[in-house]
C-alpha cells in the first residue's frame, strides 16, 4: 500500500499540471482547480487526520462519552463555515489570496496585522504535523516494529513527493486513504460487534466499565457538560481557521465546489461517529494500551479481532492516513512564511519561481522539524502542544472570520485584541494541570489540557469551560474598545483593498485574477 501511494505521490506532479509548477498557485494550491469531488476527498482527507482516527477511540476508551465531542463539533462545523468559506473564496480567488493573512493584509491594510496572523498559523500548525506521526507510530508499535527508522523512511519518501508534486499529491492520494477507511471503518462496526455478540454487550461493557453498573451508559457527568458543549462549539470556530483548512478551500475551482463540499463532508461525521465506537468495541473486547500508550487501543483492536490479511490493510489505512494531512499542513505552513514573512519582510521583489522554491525547502523543514518532535522528545509533549493549537488558531477569527463580513474592528484594535487573546490563552492553558482520570492526582502541573476550571473564575460551580472561550471573549472586548478609542482619536484605518462585489466573485468572472506575482498587483485572466 505504501509502495503504491509513494508511486502515485511522485506521478501526481503531471496530473492536470498547468504550463509551469514553479508558482505558488500551482505547487501550492493545485492550480486552484480541484472538482467537488477532488476537494471533497482532499478537505476531507485534511481534516479527518490519523491522529483522529487513534485518539477519539481511544479518548471514549478512557474518558467515557467526553470523548464523543468530535461527532456534534464536526456535525455543527460545515452550517457555521457554509458561507464564510464561499466569501473566503471569492475575494481570495478574485484577488490572487493564497493565505487567509495575504486577505487580512488587503482588507486591513496592516503588515503587522497579516504578521500575527501568519504567525499564529504556524505556532498552531507545526505539532499538528507531529501529531500524524503518533498515528503511524501508533502502528509500527502494535506491529513489533521497534526504533525510528521506520517513520523517519515514510515521512522521508512524503517529503520527496511533496516536494516535487505540491498540493497535488496529497489530492490525489487522498482518494485512496479515505476510501481504505470507509472500508476499515465499516467493516470494524459490523464484523467485531459481531464477535463480541452485538453492541448491547459493547455497551454494557462501557456502562460496567465507567458506572460500575451495567445499565447507567457511560454519561457525561455535570461537571463535565459546559466544557463539551464549550469545547465542541469553539473546536468548530477553530477549525476553519487553520492554515492547512484554508488551503484546501483555496485549491477548488468555483464557489459551487465549496457549497457541495459543506453540503457533502458531513458523512465523514458519519464515519466519524462509528469510529469513536471502536473505543466502547475495544472495551467490550478486553483490549489493553501497548506499553500503556492509549493511542494504539485501535490498533491493537483490529490486530486482535481482523484476520492477518486485513489488520496489514488496516494498518495501512491509518499510515497513509497520517501521510495526506501532514502534506497538506506542511504545504500550508510553507505557503504562509513563505508570502507573509519571507517576501513581505525579506524579498518584496520576489518572484513567483523564487517564491515557489522558498516554499518547497520550508515544507521540508516543516516535515523533518515534525519528525524531530517525534524521535528526539517524547510524543505527548507534541500532545500537549497541540491541544493549545485550536485556542491559540481561534484567536484569528475577529480579523480572518469576522473580517470577511464587515471591516468594523479597526486594525488596531484587531492587533490589540489578538495580543490580549493570545495572552489570555497562554495564561489559562499555563494553570490547567493534567490529571490521572482513575485517581485525580496531578501527573503535570501546566498546559494538561484545555478545560478551565470555572471556580478560578469566583463562580460557585466545579463545572469548567474550554479556555478557547473565554480567551476569544477577551479578544473581541478589548478589540471592539480599542476601536472605539482609535476612531474617537481619528488614527487612520488603512485603505480597504477589497470592494463589497469580491466576496460573490466566481472562476467564470471576467476580472477574476489569477496566479498573482504579488499582492495587490495580480495579473488577470
Amino acid at each position: 500500500m505504501f509502495l503504491v501511494i509513494a508511486v502515485m505521490g511522485f506521478a501526481t506532479s503531471r496530473w492536470r499540471a498547468g504550463e509551469t509548477m514553479e508558482h505558488l498557485d500551482e505547487w501550492g494550491l493545485g492550480g486552484r482547480k480541484f472538482g467537488t469531488w477532488v476537494s471533497w476527498f482532499l478537505i476531507g482527507g485534511d481534516l479527518y487526520t490519523a491522529y483522529t482516527f487513534v485518539a477519539v477511540p481511544a479518548l471514549m476508551f478512557g474518558a467515557g462519552a467526553m470523548g464523543f465531542f468530535a461527532v456534534p463539533y464536526t456535525v455543527v462545523l460545515y452550517p457555521l463555515v457554509f458561507l464564510v468559506l464561499i466569501r473566503l473564496w471569492s475575494v481570495s480567488h478574485k484577488h490572487g489570496f493564497v493565505t487567509s493573512a495575504d486577505f487580512v493584509r488587503s482588507r486591513f491594510e496592516s503588515r503587522t496585522l497579516a504578521l500575527c496572523i501568519a504567525v499564529t498559523g504556524l505556532i498552531a500548525t507545526m505539532p499538528y504535523v507531529a501529531l500524524q506521526l503518533v498515528g503511524v507510530q501508533a502502528v509500527l508499535t502494535t506491529m513489533g516494529v521497534g526504533g525510528k527508522w521506520p517513520l523517519a523512511i515514510a515521512f522521508l519518501v512524503l517529503a520527496l513527493f511533496t516536494y516535487s508534486s505540491g498540493l497535488r499529491a496529497p489530492a490525489l492520494i487522498a482518494f485512496v486513504k479515505d476510501s481504505l477507511i470507509y472500508i476499515v471503518i465499516f467493516v470494524a462496526v459490523i464484523y467485531i460487534p459481531l464477535q463480541l455478540g452485538g453492541y448491547g454487550k459493547v455497551f454494557e461493557a462501557a456502562s460496567i466499565k465507567f458506572t460500575g453498573a451495567p445499565d447507567q451508559g457511560p454519561l457525561l457527568g455535570e461537571p463535565s457538560q459546559m466544557l463539551y458543549i464549550s469545547l465542541a462549539l469553539g473546536s468548530a470556530l477553530a477549525l476553519m481557521l487553520y492554515p492547512h483548512s484554508t488551503t484546501a478551500i483555496l485549491a477548488a475551482k468555483d464557489r459551487n465546489v465549496i457549497k457541495r463540499n459543506m453540503t457533502l463532508l458531513p458523512l465523514y461525521s458519519l464515519m466519524l461517529g462509528f469510529l469513536s465506537l471502536l473505543g466502547f468495541i475495544a472495551i467490550a473486547a478486553n483490549v489493553e494500551p501497548i506499553n500503556g500508550d492509549g493511542n494504539t487501543i485501535v490498533p491493537a483492536l483490529f490486530d486482535q479481532q481482523f484476520p492477518p490479511w486485513f489488520a496489514g490493510v488496516a494498518f495501512a489505512a491509518i499510515g497513509i492516513g497520517a501521510l495526506v494531512p501532514a502534506a497538506i499542513m506542511s504545504i500550508a505552513a510553507a505557503n504562509t512564511f513563505t508570502r507573509n514573512i519571507y517576501k513581505e519582510y525579506f524579498r518584496p521583489d520576489a518572484t513567483a519561481k523564487e517564491e515557489t522554491a522558498v516554499a518547497k525547502i520550508v515544507s521540508l523543514v516543516v516535515k523533518f522539524g515534525a519528525l524531530g518532535f517525534v524521535v528526539f522528545l517524547n510524543p505527548s509533549f507534541a500532545i500537549d502542544l497541540q491541544l493549545i493549537g485550536g485556542v491559540i488558531i481561534l484567536q484569528t477569527l475577529p480579523a480572518v472570520g469576522i473580517g470577511l463580513f464587515s471591516r468594523w474592528f479597526h486594525r488596531g484594535g484587531l492587533i490589540a485584541g489578538w495580543a490580549v487573546g493570545m495572552a489570555a490563552s497562554f495564561t489559562l492553558l499555563y494553570q490547567i494541570p493534567k490529571k490521572d482520570p482513575a485517581t485525580g492526582e496531578i501527573i503535570k502541573a501546566h498546559f494538561g489540557g484545555s478545560g478551565y476550571p470555572l471556580a478560578n473564575l469566583g463562580f460557585d460551580t466545579d463545572m469548567s469551560i474550554w479556555a478557547g472561550i473565554l480567551a476569544i471573549t477577551a479578544n473581541l472586548v478589548v478589540a471592539a474598545v480599542v476601536t472605539v478609542v482609535l476612531r474617537a482619536v481619528k488614527v487612520p484605518e488603512g485603505v480597504d483593498g477589497t470592494e463589497y462585489a469580491d466576496y460573490f466573485a466566481d472562476a467564470d468572472d471576467p476580472d477574476v485574477e489569477v496566479m498573482a506575482p504579488e499582492i495587490g498587483a495580480p495579473s488577470t485572466r
